[in-house]
């Protein structure tokens, strides 16, 4: 791989087994395939998905719902493992995808803190030194201390978003994040976000939002049925999309 190149994709494709007969126990599962009658079906989520980003780029990947981008952000993320092809990252990356997954639900904020931010790789001495810087931009204030049972959804967003934006990573992968929160936290988390793509951390974002992905993105990845339909220039890609779908 090149050495200006952060992220190589290279023919990956996801496939899933997906049974067809509603069984609903492992028994129901035995039974089914002694007997012969396991009917199963296979998804092509990634078809051969091709494409490099370079360092301190910001790459979008556009697409209607279905097309395979969480998909993909997942197998560059490392969560889950292509069934084909490779995918090679330079640098320590952060995902922030499926933000609060790893909460604790009877911990307080604070300890979550911890617990999530050693998920994402960081050291206790970090988040030590950190957490403060933490707790400030989530805004939650006192609420910190309570269980985060005890928050609504969006509470739980700003504390993660919070965790996952205090390090400036090699690699950073978003799905959606500016969605978090009410405007004002919006607001503060995307200035974060330009901060972050200014340091220059490569970004690789997800987002249903073209005139964010045109006004953030130097290039873009169109994927369609699981399909890179092109990829290029953000506005010219973008403007592409946009036609296709009116």
């Amino acid at each position: 791989m090149d050495r200006a190149v952060q992220i190589n994709v290279d023919q990956v494709s996801v496939k899933y087994t997906m049974d067809r007969t509603g069984i609903k126990s492992m028994k129901e599962y035995v039974v089914s395939l002694c007997t012969g009658r396991l009917q199963l079906d296979t998804f092509s989520a990634l078809k051969e998905v091709s494409f490099s980003v370079k360092a301190g780029e910001v790459f979008g990947i556009i697409g209607k719902n279905g097309a395979g981008k969480s998909t993909l952000l997942k197998v560059i993320s490392g969560i889950l493992k292509p069934s084909k092809g490779t995918v090679v990252v330079k640098g320590r990356v952060i995902p922030m995808l499926e933000l609060g997954s790893g909460f604790d639900q009877d911990l307080s904020g604070y300890e979550n803190i911890f617990l999530n931010g050693a998920i994402l790789g960081y050291s206790k001495a970090f988040l030590r030194e950190h957490c403060q810087e933490i707790i400030d931009f989530s805004e939650l204030g006192d609420f910190v201390y309570a269980p985060i049972r005890t928050y609504s959804s969006g509470m739980m967003m700003r504390l993660a978003f919070s965790v996952a934006a205090v390090v400036l990573p090699d690699v950073l992968i978003v799905d959606e994040i500016l969605a978090v929160g009410d405007a004002s936290f919006q607001e503060k988390s995307r200035r974060r976000m330009m901060e972050l793509m200014g340091g220059g951390t490569t970004v690789l974002m997800v987002s249903h939002d073209i005139s964010q992905i045109k006004s953030m993105c130097d290039r873009v990845a169109w994927l369609d049925h699981g399909k890179v339909v092109t990829v290029g220039p953000a506005d010219e890609v973008c403007g592409q999309y946009e036609r296709w779908v009116e």
